[in-house]
């Protein structure tokens, strides 16, 4: 017998040792899909992949990567992805008014990578020196960006040229100037034209939207809201640590993704998010990275309605929820200095 209760209590002591340490539970499996090929501009999520952060929160998240061909938006919509990045708040506005039930959940970019280039010299040496060149501009572009350009800083329609996202057109011409990303297109000047051309980031301009957004659906916050935070939480990690990290990992895994994908452009993006304050900037500097604020998404709708984008009648108060963000996560991983 007292062998036997010997027994049953170590049993008990052991049992009890494994409820403490917490049950084993499989993770979660997550599809997230973006909108491009895999780039640095992706970073934090492949970051928290590759260092085993969405591991840490149970999460096993497939990235599936966007392109040409591939429209990850109606895929979320349709309940085959659970989240995807989306490009900025008109795409939220858009789902909105045509009653399609995703919502913007965080922003992991405080401002949009939106660019005008000009020739260093081509006498502009201010913003509004570039309503004296020729600009190229894409189809979407005059459709939303081009419209505020007109209604904010009285750029006009006849200063636009098509642009079909090749360089060479402004690489033979100083008097144009060319829209682009801050993270890609100043990199190809350089690489192509041999200079640094002047650089305008639209979001310095007032042209306030939130970029980089995380997306999902309705019934995945009404059902899994705890899936929902971890998920969140976990790629706001993942940014802090690609930004102020070792980020080998996470970029020899965006290369996988994308092989046509080079070290110097993954460098020069990820320095350029860090110059300009892309990620890590406004109100992310004191809530974390991923921030929402409701005077900023309506701040953004105004300039979008009086500018001709977005119909006055869109609720915009349901394109976005504050829920999962602002909890000063991963603040402690940001540079003191």
């Amino acid at each position: 017998m007292r062998f036997r209760s010997l027994r049953v209590a170590a049993l008990a002591i052991f049992a009890a040792a494994l409820t403490l340490a917490g049950p084993a539970h499989a993770q979660d499996k997550v599809t997230f899909g973006t909108n491009w090929v895999a780039e640095a501009e992706h970073g934090g999520f492949y970051q928290a992949v590759a260092d085993g952060t969405y591991a840490k929160y149970g999460l096993d998240v497939t990235i599936v990567p966007g392109g040409p061909q591939i429209n990850n938006r109606i895929l979320l919509a349709v309940g085959k992805l659970d989240f995807y990045m989306g490009a900025n708040m008109l795409h939220a506005f858009d789902a909105v008014e045509r009653k399609i039930p995703t919502i913007v959940i965080a922003a992991m970019f405080q401002k949009d990578p939106q660019v005008l280039l000009a020739h260093p010299d081509a006498g502009v040496e201010t913003f509004d020196d570039l309503k004296k060149l020729n600009i190229l501009v894409s189809s979407e572009g005059v459709a939303t960006y081009y419209q505020w350009l007109k209604s904010e800083h009285g750029f006009r329609d006849e200063q636009v040229r098509p642009y079909t996202f090749n360089p060479q057109p402004f690489l033979a011409d100083r008097k144009l100037a060319m829209q682009g990303y801050v993270t890609s297109e100043p990199f190809v000047v350089e690489k192509q034209g041999g200079f640094k051309p002047k650089i305008f980031l639209l979001a310095d301009q007032g042209f306030d939207t939130y970029s980089t957004t995380i997306e999902t659906r309705l019934e995945v916050i009404e059902k899994k809201s705890d899936l929902v935070q971890r998920f969140v939480d976990a790629s706001i990690v993942g940014w802090y640590n690609y930004l102020y990290g070792d980020n080998r990992k996470a970029n020899e895994l965006i290369k996988h993704h994308n092989p046509e994908m080079t070290d110097d452009l993954i460098a020069f993006s990820t320095e350029k998010m860090r110059e300009y304050g892309v990620v890590d900037s406004g109100d992310a500097a004191k809530l974390g990275i991923g921030a929402l604020s409701e005077a900023r998404v309506k701040s953004f709708f105004d300039k979008m309605v009086k500018a001709g984008v977005v119909k006055p009648s869109v609720d915009w108060r349901r394109s976005f929820t504050t829920q999962f963000v602002g909890r000063k996560v991963g603040l402690d991983l940001r540079p003191k200095n």
